[in-house]
């Protein structure tokens, strides 16, 4: 039976499993259901530290921010932004400039709502419900806020996100059409999941996702370079989450990252 809850928005079937709501459960969330924590179990049987992999990624994500932010990046793009929750951009950005902007973009009811309810009464943030993999709409949808200022560099994020695109949907153009939107400056931070660490885990994963909304479609690191065309690669370049620009003494096991992260600049 469908579960009810005040945050669920109308016409949400809480019976089918997400990626949003599976990554909500793993970082500790409680904007999941019982479907939702079903498949993070088998998730969890599949690749056993996928908690530790949740957290590495969010950790990715604040370095990522703040290294942008150092190089005078004041306004982001974050895509597949997923289900709110601590350290999240606005509160990562904000804390070394009061007036940074956001805007956030998932179709997932859930983290759409509550990405609202977090932004109310925020000038500088919005959340709009679009798919990535439509960058026309959706960047029509963000010019639209006003949030964002597209003749100053943008931070673009797709953190934890490409790997629910599959090949044929093409991925490389949909990186570059948000590329071909920012102006020179704009930086662009990705990670995404790889069978290149620890390959009989990530068959699992895959394997257990195929059961929900968002199949994993993992990528070698030459993949994920290549999707970094038009964008000049920052030191590391490619490396397992962890190994990105750690901060003070790094204790975290590369391999059981199992995913992939850098950050590129334009021009």
């Amino acid at each position: 039976m469908a579960e009810q809850v005040s945050w669920v928005p109308e016409g949400v079937d809480t019976g089918k499993p997400s990626a949003a709501r599976l990554y909500d459960y793993l970082l500790g969330g409680g904007h999941n259901f019982a479907a939702d924590r079903a498949l993070a179990e088998k998730f969890l049987e599949a690749q056993p530290h996928a908690r530790t992999v949740a957290r590495l990624n969010r950790a990715f994500l604040r370095r990522a921010v703040l290294f942008m932010m150092d190089n005078g990046i004041r306004q982001f793009l974050d895509l597949g932004s997923g289900i709110p929750t601590v350290g999240n951009v606005h509160e990562i950005a904000r804390k070394a400039d009061p007036s940074a902007r956001v805007v956030y973009v998932d179709f997932e009811e859930v983290a759409v709502a509550h990405s609202q309810l977090i932004l109310e009464g925020d000038p500088l943030a919005a959340i709009v419900q679009e798919d990535m993999t439509r960058p026309g709409v959706v960047l029509e949808a963000v010019r639209a806020t006003g949030l964002l200022d597209f003749t100053r560099p943008v931070g673009v994020l797709t953190v934890g996100v490409f790997h629910f695109v599959p090949d044929e949907a093409d991925p490389a153009s949909i990186v570059a059409a948000y590329r071909d939107a920012v102006p020179d400056g704009s930086y662009l931070a990705f990670s995404q999941f790889t069978h290149d660490l620890r390959p009989e885990e990530m068959a699992g994963v895959v394997e257990v996702m195929k059961k929900s909304q968002n199949p994993v479609h993992p990528r070698t690191k030459s993949e994920v370079e290549n999707l970094f065309d038009g964008f000049e690669l920052v030191e590391p370049g490619v490396v397992p989450s962890p190994l990105w620009r750690p901060e003070g003494t790094n204790t975290d096991d590369p391999d059981k990252a199992a995913i992939y992260a850098a950050v590129g600049r334009k021009g």
